[in-house]
């Protein structure tokens, strides 16, 4: 079957439910996806209900209603096979309603993500071509290339009006103060962080309003270059994208604000702007600031656990995925990179490939939670698990067996 199949048959069986649970990952994918999807519901008359969760199990998903999955479910073979799952994480679940890229041949990673696939799925419920955008957010937050069905997408939203390409810093932020202070994709050594460092630099390349645009990017790059990953110096400027029709214009800000607000523990908040309500915009960008906040004070206080294994452990559990990332992608590395942290009564693990390095890390951490009694998956060089707080030094252990030296 297909991948435009799957999703005209997705979108069939979802127009005869007659209500519909829905829950989503807590990233900025997740979100989009349960947004787009919930968008063409709500066009159509249909009732739902959306729900934002960091993980999920077979156990958390309920049996007396209709249940669609965004952005997770696919490595749970055990989940009923009437559950609706749109993903594109390595697929282990076996029902008849599964919309993922990786069962058609097309790199998940890279190529299409999970609001990627939603926007797929609503576009076969009605003319929701408006949702471009959103689809967009699941390509900036995962990181994803603008290939294959990514390009098609986003193709369509810029021929429609709906996504406007241009160049500019890829810094998220009300302003470029806190784009410099507030920078964790890419980390700033230097200036993220440092509010005066940000506002000294931006005061001497600026001259009555008038903004040095070349200098501004030469000090940056001249500052962070000594500790500073190639990928992070080319990621400082590039392509934006205006959304015309969301409530946050820059889609950088606007990904960068639905995924601050999902890891806070304020998914519904982030999901309010992707249903474009204005209400609580003010209330989502102040988390935002203090989750970015927290992501650098993970980044700066981050402990190595191991000699051999780049296992590092940071005091705050909600900030793994992204002190993870940034260790990966912005610093200089020569392997995997393993972030754990302490949340409730268990231990998150995020892991990541740096660019260049090719590990099995779905495989990898799944082995490695499960033989620690835990869960764990995700993207073949993107991936985590969760175990529990008895658990850490056997998974230290099973790591230093799984990673080459």
């Amino acid at each position: 079957m297909s991948l435009d199949a799957a999703a005209a048959g997705l979108a069939d069986h979802l127009l005869t439910q007659e209500f519909v649970e829905v829950l989503a990952h807590h990233d900025a994918d997740g979100i989009a996806a349960a947004s787009i999807l919930c968008h063409a519901m709500f066009r159509e008359g249909m009732q739902f209900r959306l729900r934002i969760r960091s993980g999920i199990t077979t156990a958390d998903v309920p049996d007396d209603s209709s249940v669609l999955l965004c952005d997770f479910g696919s490595s749970l073979p055990d989940l009923s096979g009437d559950v609706m799952v749109v993903d594109h994480h390595l697929p282990h679940f076996k029902g008849d309603h599964h919309v993922n890229p990786r069962l058609e041949g097309i790199d998940g990673d890279r190529n299409l993500s999970a609001a990627g696939a939603a926007y797929l799925v609503a576009q076969r419920m009605g003319d929701n071509r408006d949702l471009a955008g959103l689809a967009l957010l699941g390509i900036l937050g995962d990181g994803q290339d603008l290939e294959g069905p990514n390009r098609e997408i986003v193709s369509e939203g810029i021929a429609n009006g709906f996504i406007t390409p241009r160049r500019g810093l890829r810094l998220a932020g009300r302003g470029l103060v806190e784009q410099l202070a507030l920078a964790v994709n890419p980390y700033l050594t230097g200036f993220s962080g440092d509010p005066e460092t940000a506002r000294t630099l931006v005061a001497a390349v600026t001259d009555e309003d008038d903004l040095d645009t070349e200098a501004l990017l030469s000090r940056i790059v001249l500052a962070t270059a000594p500790k500073a990953s190639l990928p992070a110096l080319c990621g400082i400027w590039g392509t934006t994208y205006s959304l015309g029709r969301e409530v946050i214009d820059e889609a950088l800000n606007l990904a960068a604000v639905v995924d601050a607000c999902g890891k806070a523990g304020c998914g519904d908040l982030g999901a309010s702007l992707c249903l474009r309500s204005t209400h609580a915009l003010q209330e989502a960008w102040e988390i935002t600031a203090r989750y970015r906040q927290a992501v650098i004070t993970g980044i700066r206080g981050v402990r190595r656990l191991d000699e051999r294994v780049a296992l590092f452990a940071v005091d705050d559990g909600t900030v793994t995925s992204d002190v993870a990332d940034a260790l990966a992608n912005d610093f200089v590395q020569d392997g995997p990179v393993f972030v754990i942290g302490e949340r409730g009564d268990q231990y998150f693990i995020s892991a990541r490939c740096p660019p260049g390095i090719d590990l099995d890390l779905e495989a990898l951490m799944r082995r490695a939670a499960e033989a620690c009694g835990g869960q764990g998956g995700g993207h073949h060089r993107r991936a985590g698990a969760r175990i529990g707080a008895d658990q850490v030094d056997r998974f230290r252990q099973e790591l230093q067996e799984a990673v080459p030296a």
